[in-house]
């Protein structure tokens, strides 16, 4: 049997490689994006964890997914 999904899976290795860069010049938005990613957590549980305010939190997965999908030569509108 095949596993077949929906929605494309990004290459995870070039997600690592892109979260790794994102995490030397933005630390905290790239951990949000660890936890809610890999870590399975709703954006108040991450925002709990950074000790962040939700609204804050919202603001900077925005801006994470916009910079990951910049950076693996995607477009977030097509990745919702």
């Amino acid at each position: 049997d095949c596993f077949v999904t929906q929605s494309p899976q990004p290459d995870l290795l070039a997600l690592d490689e892109a979260l790794t860069r994102l995490a030397g010049e933005e630390p905290e938005k790239a951990e949000l994006v660890t936890l809610r990613y890999f870590g399975g957590l709703t954006m108040a549980e991450a925002a709990n964890v950074l000790g962040i305010s939700l609204a804050t939190a919202e603001r900077y997965w925005i801006f994470a997914k916009s910079w990951l999908f910049a950076e693996l030569g995607d477009s977030p509108e097509n990745n919702s």
